[in-house]
């Protein structure tokens, strides 16, 4: 990171803020198809987002809200898509932001964009977001290794909270392993779970 200062949209206690409006949505009902609420990342986050330009391409997770918001989507359309049932499948053109609910299925699109990028001689830059689990999955480690080795105008960012799903990641799958072109941190995310906000919701 280079640490420039820029400006974001969001501060952390909004971001903050908006996940707890979403939360309460849900726990309200009105909200009736499934969610992924972040905590703890903030810092990191917002540090990370420092270094991405409003023109790069930021490719996201089930757990997109954050990127949406520190990418310039707008809180009050993020709103409405998520009341939706968008949640985990935000994807916001203008603002070049896609995000999936398939574990590291937006990498190998990421990589190709990047690839068009690169053949096209243009300035931008593609970030990709993956959770610990996918950064185990042979594809990311596929997308990782052509980057590097075609130099491509790709960042990967791993967002380890140490849980695959709901299994310890080391447990599971071992040591992590990382290459040159990976930013990785780590938090403790204990307020939400991985699904929901913690609280049973009855459906009317």
């Amino acid at each position: 990171m280079t640490g420039s200062s820029k400006l974001l949209p969001m501060t952390k206690e909004e971001l903050i803020k908006f996940e707890e409006d979403i939360a309460s949505l849900f726990e309200t009902g009105k909200i009736k198809a499934p969610i992924h609420l972040s905590d703890g990342n903030e810092d990191q986050l917002i540090e990370i987002f420092r270094d991405i330009k409003p023109n790069d391409w930021v490719f996201s997770t089930h757990r997109s809200h954050y990127h949406a918001l520190l990418h310039g989507v707008s809180p009050i359309w993020l709103r409405e898509e998520i009341i939706r049932g968008n949640s985990i499948t935000v994807c916001n053109p203008e603002h070049r932001f896609y995000s999936s609910g398939i574990v590291g299925g937006n990498t190998p699109i990421a990589l190709g964009v990047a690839f068009a990028i690169k053949q096209k001689k243009l300035t931008e830059h593609v970030w990709v977001f993956v959770g610990d689990m996918a950064a185990e999955g042979g594809i990311f480690h596929e997308a990782v290794n052509y980057a590097e080795r075609n130099n491509l105008p790709i960042s990967f960012v791993i967002e380890d909270n140490g849980i695959s799903t709901n299994t310890p990641t080391k447990k599971a799958w071992g040591e992590e392993k990382s290459a040159n072109k990976v930013t990785k941190y780590e938090h403790k995310k204990n307020k939400y779970p991985h699904y929901g906000s913690g609280k049973w919701v009855t459906f009317g």
